[in-house]
């Protein structure tokens, strides 16, 4: 990765985690699962009136035209809209990974439905608007807000598409301008698959540039490198490329930081690192317990009470289920380190995911953990046994969890003083330790070792954890 992208992954996910991130999903962000861009849309009326689609830059007009031809009727131009954008399609994976990351706020020229369907696969609740009555009224425990600034599939005759659309738009839907210009002040942009050739973006951004002349926020997009076409001139790539160099400096006076790569994969690759730093910041804690190690019951209980305050104490989240023995003082750890600091309860900084009890809960129950493992990057595993047939064994549950942990790439961070399952995955580990901790330093090394003593205090084993803890993340 170039250092521009490292810096932008740095700073938007800092800009997600508290909140002040927003996407400007394009076309071309839709284009990969099968759906058209703006000129293979319009070139069946462009042939309807006897002009090249690929000699056309000017695609409002181009619009415009067919609407002028047909005395104004567009029903032409609906039901191609309309035929191009129901097609059934699976989702990107940059889809999946935006409805994972914990944005509130999207906005989008596509008609299609592929953002919404992301966000509630994902089992959230996205609140779209893509008329003016809509901004008024908000859904209920909405997780985000989609604006479509051009309508929606739906409604095709509604979308914005003509030269009358957009001449007329900001009588008619001034409120959006208003909502994008409050959005783009306050928020951090991330603009993919989107050309900037949009008049309503581009009157927002120049009136935004006007007021805040050097004092606007910085936003990013993300762009591919151009490329030179079979049998093009060297002289006529040459010419794209400039334009190319000349088009991203004209961005900078919105303050719009451009990221170039060489393939749209590389896009995939970036949302993934975003996505794996924010997950960072959350621990899934998994542990059960009939019986303890090498401290008393009540000593046992205080070091869970403790770890979990520690690591709320630390800015870390927490995902757990009800592990027998464990979940209860995981719970009321991370519940009174919340309230002393925030004095109020965050959803966010404790997740908690109960196993279904029904006589069919045991078919639920891997669904479940890679629920909860996959809001996590980090997997911290403790204790871990059960009675089974009159004797104690370990926990199978938690040992699934750490190969969930591990397929979900999760740090893992067996302590094994504790004994039991976490003990037997601290071997694991241990014995093939470059599989886990490839390229590991000599600190990191030593601080793993540390989780096997079980002649730490509770105190001191805690300590050990964080350390290694803060050592992998860095």
């Amino acid at each position: 990765m170039s250092r521009d992208i490292e810096l932008f992954i740095k700073d938007y996910s800092k800009e997600i985690e508290e909140d002040n991130a927003a996407v400007f999903a394009g076309a071309g962000l839709s284009v990969p699962v099968g759906y058209v861009s703006w000129s293979e849309l319009l070139e069946p009326i462009a042939d309807e009136i006897g002009l090249d689609i690929h000699k056309e830059t000017d695609l409002v007009s181009l619009a415009q035209y067919y609407c002028n031809e047909n005395l104004g009727n567009r029903s032409r131009i609906n039901q191609i809209i309309m035929n191009e954008f129901s097609k059934k399609t699976t989702l990107t994976e940059n889809h999946k990974i935006l409805s994972r990351l914990p944005i509130r706020t999207y906005w989008t020229t596509n008609y299609d439905r592929l953002l919404e369907n992301a966000l509630e696969n994902e089992g959230k609740v996205p609140d779209v608007k893509y008329t003016v009555n809509q901004l008024a009224i908000t859904r209920p425990n909405r997780d985000a807000v989609i604006y479509k600034m051009h309508g929606d599939i739906n409604h095709p005759n509604d979308a914005v598409i003509i030269k009358d659309d957009y001449e007329s738009y900001f009588l008619k839907m001034s409120s959006y301008i208003t909502a994008l210009s409050g959005d783009l002040v306050s928020k951090t942009f991330l603009f993919l698959g989107f050309s900037f050739t949009d008049p309503n973006l581009d009157y927002v951004l120049s009136r935004i540039r006007s007021t805040y002349t050097n004092n606007q926020r910085r936003h990013y997009c993300i762009m591919k490198k151009i490329e030179i076409r079979n049998n093009e001139l060297v002289e006529d790539f040459q010419y794209r490329q400039r334009k190319q160099e000349l088009f991203i400096n004209d961005l900078k006076r919105f303050n719009i930081k451009t990221l170039i790569i060489d393939s749209y994969d590389e896009i995939t690759y970036i949302l993934k690192k975003i996505e794996n730093k924010i997950k960072r910041k959350t621990i899934f804690l998994s542990g059960s317990a009939t019986i303890y190690n090498q401290w008393e019951k009540e000593e046992s209980e205080s070091f869970i009470h403790k770890l979990s305050k520690e690591i709320i104490k630390n800015k870390f989240n927490i995902v757990s289920g009800f592990g027998l023995g464990v979940g209860s003082f995981v719970i009321t750890g991370a519940l009174e380190e919340i309230y002393i600091n925030q004095g109020k309860i965050d959803d966010n900084r404790l997740i908690l995911r109960p196993f279904p009890q029904s006589e069919h809960g045991q078919t639920q129950w891997k669904k479940y953990r890679e629920d909860m493992i996959s809001r996590a990057g980090v997997s911290i595993f403790i204790y871990g046994n059960k009675y089974e047939e009159n004797r104690i064994v370990s926990a199978g549950g938690v040992i699934s969890e750490f190969e969930i942990s591990h397929q979900q790439q999760n740090f893992l961070i067996p302590v094994g003083a504790t004994g039991f399952a976490a003990k037997d995955l601290w071997n694991r580990v241990n014995n093939d330790f470059e599989k886990y901790y490839p390229n590991t330093t000599t600190d990191i090394r030593k601080a793993f070792d540390s989780l096997n003593d079980e002649k730490l205090s509770k105190d001191e084993l805690i300590e050990k954890i964080l350390i290694f803890l803060n050592l992998i993340l860095k």
